[in-house]
């Protein structure tokens, strides 16, 4: 069944991606990013001559995502799902990147959520259905060093998502998350860089391991066997044309051998949120009720 679906973060990456993959299913696509006419314009010009919407949308700020959701509304008379892509990265020693740095980064990708998801959410309880998919990371479920602050922008992400699901199953809206492992996209090259990486001074050799970590990483994303970054893509279509209510909560897409150690992690976490919730007596919110 066609949708209408809106995807933040549209003009590169997993976002651009999958506003091509669901646009070739047949879905509405209104794909937004930040200044279509102006650095985005020749991506946005693209997308428009498919007959995609592209919205201009920014997720840092509370004005543009009320602007851009009230204009997608118009376009499409509703919304079916949300895709939360948009977000940043950072590579660097944790003490080197100041509370300012952490602040701009949980701007992006955690508050945007929150910013996207309360201005879509009162149509779709509205309409009483909806899904929103939250692009996450492996790195929401364990944390790999020099990474520490996107580390914690996603296991904040993840919670968020996961109470979601809880208290919108009554309105029959579904919340769902999406764990990307690493690929070769243009993420790697956008990364924020530490305010104060004099710091790193004071490390040793550790300092070099930023470094060598992203060279590293890059060889194993190289070649005609690394993992391709359109494998996410696909599977928010998967997600999108499942039934309502048959959705799984976590989505591992990985290819270099770490989504196998999370699916494991994921099981056990939702066997004990289940006997938790059990125990308390809260057992059926975890059930989707349309």
């Amino acid at each position: 069944m066609q949708q209408r679906i809106l995807i933040t973060g549209s003009s590169s990456g997993f976002g651009y991606l999958t506003a091509l993959a669901l646009h070739k299913k047949g879905h509405i696509v209104l794909a937004s990013m930040r200044e279509p006419d102006a650095r985005n314009r020749s991506v946005a010009s693209e997308l428009k001559n498919l007959g995609i919407q592209v919205i201009e949308l920014d997720v840092g700020s509370d004005a543009s995502v009320e602007r851009g959701v009230a204009q997608a509304l118009d376009i499409s008379g509703g919304i079916d799902t949300v895709v939360n892509n948009a977000g940043v990265g950072v590579l660097g020693l944790q003490e080197t990147f100041s509370p300012d740095d952490w602040r701009k980064l949980f701007e992006i990708n955690v508050f945007g959520v929150q910013r996207v998801n309360r201005a879509v959410l009162p149509a779709m309880r509205k309409q009483r259905s909806g899904l929103l998919i939250h692009i996450s990371s492996l790195l929401g479920r364990f944390v790999m060093p020099f990474m520490g602050p996107y580390n914690a922008s996603k296991y904040a992400l993840e919670a968020l998502a996961e109470s979601y699901r809880v208290e919108l199953s009554g309105f029959g809206i579904e919340s769902v998350i999406v764990e990307p492992g690493a690929f070769a996209t243009d993420f790697k090259t956008r990364m924020a860089e530490p305010s104060d990486a004099k710091r790193s001074a004071d490390y040793g050799s550790m300092a070099q391991g930023p470094a060598q970590q992203m060279a590293a990483l890059g060889e194993h994303l190289s070649g005609p066997n690394a993992p391709k970054a359109q494998w996410v893509a696909d599977a928010v279509v998967r997600l999108v044309e499942l039934p309502a209510g048959t959705r799984p909560l976590r989505t591992v897409v990985d290819g270099l051998g770490m989504g196998e150690h999370v699916e494991k992690y994921n099981a056990a976490a939702d066997a004990l949120t289940k006997g938790i919730y059990t125990a308390f007596g809260m057992g059926e919110m975890l059930n989707y009720r349309p």
